[in-house]
């Protein structure tokens, strides 16, 4: 009975693990470092490790800051029907058509991400070392959010369609199990090409949110109906992880699923990390361009150190860790 129970929360921690999965956002942050140019990668590469543990940092806020959620996703099928040209897509326009409150309760990650860009373009104007890493992972984060098509979507989990734990399924199953060179297809290849400015940022995000939100439909519909074709001991599998027996979808049932979307995981991922780069990149072109070996403060804050240790333990002590977008 007690391993019954086990295994049963830790397939319900599964199901509502709804962000990319801290393995994707870490990878995600790292592969972007090769993306820029050598006078960037002189500060980035050293502190590689930091912006690929901190890329999870906003989903450990949403244990400790209230209003963190909806920073993470937008349900924009709520406003009409695609392109949903009915939502404004500067912020204050948004907010004098539907209220404040609405535009929250729906989610803002297109917004979120320009005013973290505003953020980190600040801290490179102001040569500020520790906000410029913090303020770069945490983009980073945002970012790869907004490429998620179950994150433009109010059926973010199928608990709409009897679906629930796709969310999860797609972006954390999916990459853990197909992505390294050791997994079944051979792995993904993150190396793309370099960073670019972007001359609007806002209208590129915007354009990156409608491609997730047009993606969710497939992404729907395909696992429905390769769900029909497998019975229940073959979609399952029962798999070892850190020395606890969990259930979870099975490798056989996540390679056709991958297969059958024809590598849409792999590519949306691509596409952030390119985006990624990039928003750091437009974010230094737009402070000038400032040395980065020679930056005005190297140290973080003791506040700054509170913070990591208080996200971390607010995450730990969270009900089911990983939740996101409920």
């Amino acid at each position: 009975m007690k391993r019954i129970l086990v295994v049963s929360v830790l397939m319900l921690a599964a199901q509502q693990s709804f962000c990319w999965g801290f393995y994707a956002h870490r990878k995600i942050n790292y592969y972007a470092i090769f993306l820029l140019p050598p006078e960037m990668m002189v500060l980035y590469k050293p502190y590689a490790d930091f912006i690929m543990e901190h890329a999870v940092d906003p989903d450990k806020r949403r244990y400790a800051v209230p209003g963190e959620a909806p920073r993470h996703y937008i349900d924009i099928d709520n406003y009409g029907v695609y392109p949903y040209d009915s939502l404004p897509r500067r912020w204050n326009d948004a907010v004098a058509k539907y209220s404040e409150d609405s535009i929250r309760a729906n989610g803002i990650v297109p917004w979120w991400v320009n005013t973290m860009l505003y953020r980190l373009t600040d801290a490179f104007k102001e040569k500020d070392q520790p906000k410029i890493l913090k303020y770069s992972a945490e983009i980073g984060h945002y970012i790869a959010d907004a490429h998620v098509p179950l994150h433009a979507s109010s059926n973010h989990n199928g608990q709409l369609t009897d679906q629930k734990g796709i969310h999860g399924f797609w972006e954390s199953r999916v990459p853990e199990l197909l992505a390294e060179k050791e997994s079944p297809n051979g792995g993904w290849d993150f190396f793309i090409g370099k960073a670019e400015h972007i001359r609007n940022p806002l209208e590129f995000i915007w354009q990156r949110v409608l491609e997730s939100a047009a993606a969710s439909d497939t992404v729907l519909k395909f696992e429905k109906e390769l769900s029909k074709k497998i019975s229940p001991d073959q979609k399952y599998s029962f798999e070892e992880r850190n020395g606890v027996i969990i259930k979870q979808y099975s490798s056989a049932y996540t390679i056709r699923y991958n297969e059958i979307l024809r590598g849409m995981v792999e590519r949306r991922m691509r596409q952030a990390i390119y985006a990624v780069a990039s928003f750091w990149y437009t974010a230094w072109i737009n402070a000038g361009q400032p040395d980065l070996t020679k930056l005005s403060n190297k140290e973080f804050s003791a506040a700054d150190l509170k913070e990591f240790e208080s996200l971390n333990a607010a995450w730990k002590n969270s009900p089911v860790k990983g939740r996101e977008h409920e």
